[in-house]
């Protein structure tokens, strides 16, 4: 559990056993729900002696990896002193950078159908519109500010004095052919000497991939459509007839060829995992180190071999939140070792804010009904965690959750056993909504 002083300067995390004691006992005071974090009413910063934890990172694309360590210093059987890594504190951070690019795409349809309808043809202007220098895709610098964010976060309720991140680049063109390049390979790609039409001309034998027909006029096909997360990358494209084209549409291809698992199955073998993950990766590693350093603590990279060097010399699975818990050097000649392992993650889900937009359309773009236009109603905003006292119904007795308002105040209250309405005179605030749902999950020790 996080610890704050009297004047709310981080301590060292205790024990939820000690935690509650200092509760009971009417020395301190609950400063935050989530993540847990009380205050010290009778101790100062300067009364007590603070060590200082370590902040590791494990960077992803749909997930990060976060950990909170201390060392110690033990003695060895021969005398020898060692180092151990204790870890306190696993989080696992997910991302919604796919749900942001899927509404960004959305967006931008609606405008281009407003735009267009009934009106003359008028060439882009995204040509003449200039981005600043670092400029990242909304989904992409997404990743950046969660990380960020969350570290900061930390850095209030915990004495962090070294942050260690794993850094790490992806060869996306070795990737792409399956196997390590040369030199000579990395000028060259795919397409090399030819163009997409006769290259899947010639790869699926100029006919139909879907129903087998040649001699007939073959469009190119998305295997994985796009409006279901397909690349424009040529593992996704095959040839179509105009029929079988028209009738898949948006469709996965495995409900398409569903009743044809032969043609289903060689279509399988042509598609490669997406590079999509992979170029976040390397877009944001530097900046994210950058973003980082500005919270004013040291920050050292590291390399992916080494965590995967720790995590293997320690017998622990892969997961994010070991994987962060294994960044950073690790002696294992002179006996170094990590010796408590989080058996509980908390796992924090980044759910945004709520839309800006206070119309809600349907599916093609058209108004379909004005949301209210404030977002907070009765003092309680959706998403905030509350405590309920029901008097009497049903669901009579104390809950603890979090809401969705309505304008009515007969708010929307989720708990583990289910969702209910309540009045919000029989709400009391706990803590206000910032943006991210929490849960917690056991770690997966082997």
């Amino acid at each position: 559990m996080f610890v704050l002083a009297k004047g709310g300067e981080p301590l060292m995390p205790c024990h939820p056993a000690r935690a509650r004691q200092l509760l009971t006992n009417g020395r301190a005071v609950i400063a935050r729900h989530t993540p847990f974090t009380i205050r010290l009413k009778d101790r100062t910063d300067a009364d007590s002696h603070v060590d200082g934890v370590q902040l590791r990172i494990d960077p992803g694309s749909k997930g990060t990896g976060i950990a909170l360590t201390d060392t110690k210093q033990e003695s060895a059987p021969d005398g020898t002193a060692t180092t151990v890594r204790r870890g306190l504190m696993s989080i696992e951070l997910r991302h919604r950078g796919q749900q942001i690019h899927r509404a960004m795409r959305q967006r931008a349809g609606y405008r281009r159908r407003r735009r267009s309808a009934n009106r003359r043809y008028r060439a882009r202007r995204s040509h003449n519109r200039t981005r600043p220098k670092g400029w990242l895709p909304p989904s992409v610098q997404h990743r950046i500010d969660t990380t960020l964010a969350t570290a900061h976060r930390l850095s209030r309720y915990a004495p962090i004095a070294e942050i260690h991140i794993e850094q790490v680049a992806f060869d996306t063109h070795a990737m792409s052919a399956g196997r390590d390049l040369t030199a000579a390979e990395y000028r060259s790609g795919t397409l090399a000497g030819t163009e997409i039409r006769e290259y899947l001309l010639a790869t699926w034998g100029r006919a139909c991939a879907y129903c087998g027909a040649s001699g007939v006029p073959l469009n190119i096909d998305h295997i994985q459509p796009r409006s279901r997360g397909g690349s424009d990358r040529v593992s996704n494209l095959t040839l179509a007839c105009i029929s079988c084209n028209q009738a898949k549409g948006s469709a996965r291809v495995e409900d398409f060829l569903s009743h044809r698992p032969t043609r289903l199955a060689a279509i399988r073998a042509q598609i490669k995992a997406p590079l999509r993950d992979a170029a976040v990766m390397n877009a944001t590693r530097q900046l994210l180190t950058d973003a980082l350093a500005g919270l004013g603590k040291p920050v050292l990279t590291w390399s992916g071999g080494r965590t995967k060097w720790n995590r293997t010399a320690m017998g622990l699975p892969k997961t994010h939140t070991l994987d962060a818990l294994c960044v950073g050097q690790l002696d294992h000649e002179a006996g170094n070792r990590i010796v408590r392992v989080p058996q509980q993650v908390q796992v924090i889900t980044a759910t945004g804010r709520g839309s800006y937009a206070r119309t809600t359309p349907d599916r093609y773009g058209f108004p379909r009904l004005t949301r209210a236009r404030r977002k907070r109603h009765h003092g309680f905003t959706t998403g905030d965690l509350v405590h309920a006292s029901v008097p009497r119904g049903k669901w009579a007795g104390t809950w603890t959750g979090r809401i969705s308002v309505r304008a009515s105040g007969k708010h929307s209250l989720g708990t583990p056993m289910g969702r209910f309405t309540v009045s919000h005179v029989h709400l009391r605030l706990l803590q206000r909504a910032d943006g991210y749902a929490y849960s917690y999950q056991q770690e997966a020790v082997e």
